[in-house]
């Protein structure tokens, strides 16, 4: 018993060091296109869905054995968006650098592994507002927001990576600098629809 632990103990050791040994890492462009949904619990806001854009530089680390790894962007992105502020439609953009750090599995595909690659991912990313922080009068844009991404996409020829992702705004996005009270519980939070392709090296 004492020998077949030791054997385990030993074949995993192995494993441990083997994995860090052949896992990949790798680095490109990455550029997308966003669809931002900013929603509010009141009533104050109210808006369409409006496009922006985004492009950065993506980092990739996968351990080949389980196909288990991380992938990691500096981004920037502009967003587009035109609430309803007092009855009247305000137009205002925002521009962010922003931080999405993935954990991601690759579902190897027998024969064909090597041409298409499905993927998921899921984590957290930090955004920081580098643009106009006022909506209006009463509202300005916070200078840091943090979200949670849920993803999927496909692998293609080993470097080119297609993924859409679902970004969950996690704190409050907006706050009231107005007066008086009636607007200063809203609490905004961006949630958004990203469109991407990398090609990694």
């Amino acid at each position: 018993m004492k020998n077949l632990k030791g054997l385990l103990l030993a074949v995993a050791a192995v494993l441990m060091l083997s994995v860090p040994a052949a896992a990949q890492f790798r680095i490109g462009p990455r550029i997308g296109t966003e669809i931002n949904k900013f929603t509010l619990n009141k009533d104050a806001f109210d808006k369409d869905n409006r496009a922006g854009f985004t492009g950065g530089l993506q980092v990739e680390f996968t351990a080949p054995i389980i196909n288990l790894g991380f992938d990691a962007s500096v981004m920037y992105v502009h967003r587009v968006a035109n609430p309803m502020v007092e009855g009247k439609e305000e137009s205002f953009t925002k521009d962010y650098i922003e931080i999405p750090v993935n954990l991601k599995y690759k579902l190897g595909l027998p024969v064909v592994g090597k041409i298409i690659s499905p993927y998921i991912f899921t984590g957290p990313s930090f955004a920081f507002l580098t643009g106009k922080k006022e909506i209006s009068a009463a509202y300005e844009s916070k200078a840091f927001d943090v979200a949670w991404n849920f993803g999927l996409g496909i692998q293609l020829f080993t470097h080119l990576q297609i993924g859409a992702s679902y970004g969950l705004g996690m704190t409050k996005a907006v706050k009231f600098i107005g007066t008086g009270v009636e607007g200063a519980g809203i609490e905004g939070k961006n949630k958004y629809w990203t469109v991407t392709a990398a090609w990694l090296f």
